[in-house]
């Protein structure tokens, strides 16, 4: 991936149909991308599988990632790639798009070389809720879903593509209040055309495993807007 690519936030990786690594096993595997990158691989033979990338949120890790998601959305037959930032937080919150974005460019590489994915969605919670979305309005033509958990904020580089969104946030978030953050990016995705799904719920700045189920029951149903 080239400097300006990464810039501008775009992913060049996209699935193919000829495998030219040998499939990870089920489990977790570390990606050796000179970055903690870490893949949940569901049990089963290597078939087709929707890929999500989940991003944490500021100060986390791939780890965490994993831990909010990986069971629930493996459980579903799903790969689950996981990057840590480069800083404490994602590139295009501490100073601009470049690092994390060919981070992510090079894992969906190694990602789609040995796995056939039949599709791919972006999700994350907070800061990485907010990368998500950004990522997922400049690459729509590669993700056809973002999920978006607490997010503060959608600033996209371009727009590729016409993607669909959950956004799920708590009514006492006191980190990223939802008048200003969640609510405002909903309205603002959808005067935009697109189609969004919002859903508060009663809580905090969390992700919990009631909010993932519903987000990945909207993933891999329909995705009517509501």
């Amino acid at each position: 991936m080239s400097t300006s690519r990464a810039a501008d936030g775009r992913l060049d990786s996209r699935p193919h149909d000829v495998r030219t690594a040998a499939p990870p096993p089920p489990g977790v595997t570390r990606l050796d991308l000179g970055a903690e990158v870490l893949l949940a691989v569901p049990p089963g033979d290597p078939v087709p599988r929707p890929l999500l990338v989940f991003l944490h949120g500021a100060g986390g890790s791939a780890a965490d990632a994993l831990a909010a998601v990986g069971d629930l959305a493996t459980a579903r037959g799903a790969l689950v790639l996981a990057p840590t930032s480069a800083a404490a937080t994602w590139d295009l919150i501490a100073g601009g798009l470049g690092r994390d974005v060919a981070v992510l460019d090079a894992a969906l590489d190694a990602v789609f070389a040995g796995c056939a994915v039949s599709r791919v969605a972006l999700g994350g919670f907070s800061d990485g809720a907010s990368y998500a979305l950004s990522l997922g309005v400049a690459n729509g033509d590669l993700a056809d879903a973002v999920l978006a958990f607490s997010p503060g904020f959608v600033a996209a580089p371009g727009r590729f593509g016409r993607p669909h969104f959950w956004i799920g946030h708590g009514t006492d978030d006191r980190v990223l209040p939802i008048d200003r953050c969640g609510r405002r990016v909903a309205a603002q995705l959808r005067d935009d055309g697109y189609d969004v799904r919002w859903h508060p719920f009663d809580g905090g700045h969390v992700v919990t495993p009631e909010l993932v189920t519903t987000a990945l029951d909207w993933w891999s149903g329909g995705r009517a807007a509501g």
